[in-house]
Parts: C-alpha cells; sequence; structure tokens
C-alpha cells in the first residue's frame, strides 16, 4: 500500500516550492521551516522520504501511506489563513510522551552526516504527536543538562532550560510523519522569532492538552502530525502584503476542493453564488466553521476585484464582529 497519488503530488510540489511553508509540533509547540527563493537547499525526493536542508534548518517527511491531507482556512483579522494538516490516525500518531528531560543518545537521524554524533535530550513536553528534543554538540554541556535529567524542565528552580537557552543548540522536533531540525539562534525572551526556521514553546497552551487550535476543522479520529503552508494570494513567506496573486488563490482552493471538507467547500460556493445573483445577505449556518467559511469566501471575493453589486451588503452584514481566533493561536503560529 502507497500513499494515495494526489497526496503525494501535493507533498512533491510542496517540498520543491521555496515559497510553501511547513509545521510541525502540537498545540503550544511548533518547529517552523521555511526558505528563500534563492537560499542555497538540498531537495530530495526519494522512495519514502521527502526533504529539504539549508543552512538554517531543514525538513525530512516520511511518505507513510496512512497519511491523509486536510486543507482548510481560518480567520485573520484582515484575510484569512490557509493550511494543509498532515494526519495519522489517533490509533497511529503517538510519540514516546516522555514527561521530564530525557538523554536519548547520538543522534543517528540527523539530516546532515555531521550531526549524527551529537547528543539528544527529549525536552519532556509530554505532547502525543511530537517530541520535543534540543541536540548538543558540547561535552561541558551534556554533562551540565545530566544532572536533571528526570526532572522537568519547567520544573521551579530547574536550571535545564536556562542551560539551553546559553548553549543555543538545534532543536530537533521529531513525529511520526519526519522531523524538522533549527539551527538558528534561540531569540532572547524579548526579542523577535528570525526569518525561515525557528521553534515556538508556549508552556501555558502546552497545558491545554490540546493537539491543534480550535478553529482547525480536523476530523474525529486524526491528528496532524505536521502541516504545509502553500503560498498565500495576499502575503508573502514573511507574512507581508504583497501584490494579490490570483494563481495561488486558484491552486489551494483547488487543494481545499482535493483535501478539504466536502460542507464547507459547498458553502463557500453557495455564498458565491448568492452574491452573484444579488440576493440579500443570510446567515448560511449557524456553525463556527461554517460562519468562519462564509466569511471567508465574502473576503477571497473582495480581494479578487469582484464586482458583484451585492457584495458590500454581504460584507457588511456577515464579516463583522469577533473573530473566530484567539490571540494564543496567532501568536503560536505566527498568522499562518
Amino acid at each position: 500500500m502507497t500513499l494515495a497519488a494526489g497526496a503525494l503530488a501535493l507533498l512533491r510540489r510542496g517540498i520543491a516550492d521555496p515559497d510553501t511553508q511547513w509545521s510541525l509540533g502540537t498545540f503550544g509547540a511548533i518547529a517552523e521551516f521555511s526558505r528563500d527563493e534563492d537560499e542555497p537547499a538540498q531537495v530530495t525526493m526519494a522512495a519514502d522520504i521527502l526533504s529539504a536542508i539549508t543552512e538554517r534548518g531543514g525538513i525530512a517527511l516520511r511518505l507513510d501511506a496512512r497519511l491523509r491531507p486536510f486543507a482548510s482556512e481560518s480567520l485573520t483579522k484582515t484575510d484569512w489563513n490557509q493550511r494543509v494538516a498532515l494526519c495519522l490516525p489517533e490509533d497511529a500518531c503517538a510519540m514516546n510522551g516522555r514527561g521530564v528531560l530525557t538523554e536519548l543518545g547520538a543522534d543517528t537521524q540527523a539530516l546532515r552526516a555531521e550531526n549524527r554524533d551529537f547528543i539528544l535530550f527529549d525536552l519532556g513536553l509530554g505532547a502525543l504527536q511530537a517530541d520535543f528534543c534540543v541536540r548538543i554538540d558540547d561535552v561541558d554541556t551534556a554533562a551540565s543538562l545530566r544532572q536533571h535529567v528526570g526532572r522537568p524542565v519547567f520544573e521551579a528552580g530547574n536550571p535545564a532550560m536556562g542551560i539551553i537557552l546559553h548553549a543555543n543548540p538545534h532543536r530537533i522536533f521529531v513525529s511520526r510523519l519526519g522531523r524538522i531540525e533549527v539551527y538558528q539562534p534561540i531569540p532572547p525572551a524579548s526579542g523577535k522569532s528570525p526569518d525561515g526556521p525557528h521553534t515556538h514553546v508556549l508552556p501555558k497552551l502546552l497545558r491545554s492538552g490540546r493537539t491543534h487550535p480550535a478553529t482547525e476543522p480536523i476530523p474525529p479520529g486524526w491528528i496532524p502530525c505536521a502541516h504545509l503552508y502553500p503560498p498565500h494570494p495576499a502575503r508573502n513567506a514573511l507574512g507581508q502584503p504583497r501584490p494579490f496573486e490570483a494563481g495561488h488563490l486558484d491552486s489551494f482552493q483547488a487543494t481545499l476542493a482535493d483535501f478539504g471538507d466536502p460542507a464547507t467547500v459547498a458553502l463557500k460556493q453557495r455564498v458565491c453564488e448568492a452574491v452573484r445573483a444579488a440576493r440579500p445577505p443570510a446567515e448560511l449556518t449557524q456553525d463556527r466553521h461554517g460562519r468562519a467559511a462564509a466569511r471567508i469566501a465574502l473576503r477571497q471575493m473582495k480581494a479578487t476585484g469582484d464586482a458583484s453589486p451585492a457584495l458590500p451588503a454581504w460584507l457588511a452584514n456577515l464579516d463583522q464582529g469577533n473573530l473566530d481566533q484567539t490571540d494564543d493561536e496567532a501568536a503560536l503560529h505566527g498568522g499562518g
């Protein structure tokens, strides 16, 4: 049994495209991988694994036959986010779930040969679908961390996290679908995450025990073990506005039709048809995800310059009020 052709094509396009971004982790702790268009990268497309490695970080994806993509969109303050969750069945996604700092030995699975003798320490964050590790190349730092093995890293009085922050090691986040490695320094607590590969660890969100944000409609029985973020039509990889790219919108709408929730796709189509038929604004659903989908459809019509005379009234009627997105989600995913 092999990965379905459509899913495989989606992943191959993504790994080859420098404008596609990736993440791996859980709600409260994720690693993100991206690369610049002109950044040197070693891209590999083998029968069982896809990978991309730069001087700033790397990603490797295992082509598991059980992998199922789920495409979705969510609201932001001004437009929308888009993503594809790479999911495994709930009974096939679990990692080690360690709750304390644990030494794992040499990282023999490192993406670069020169890192395979370095020592991995699992931070013990206890998530279901991912392990969160640091990779230490200094014997003194490794010896210092060993003194605190067996303790939670966020335990009061535990100096382990201070040792890690001072050492600025590689961060290695691993799931059943692969790994992301981040080689860039950890920013200071008051600093901004660097462009390109970086990590976020937010203990408050981790304590919720959730596997993904509430705004992401993952079907029951499936767990996201990685994500890909195809090029956005209105923003570049840094989240900055750019001239609208209709081709990017069309491409993701096709992905949504292939891998998204059919009811959501149908609802968006009904909204567009109603607006173009100049029908009066109507609340088409009371469901949270459905309301968000309707608003996104209207925003996408506006972004493409749709001249339907009823569009302003629909926007005024439906695209008002609070977002269906939490500040915590925005902080974790950087706006997607």
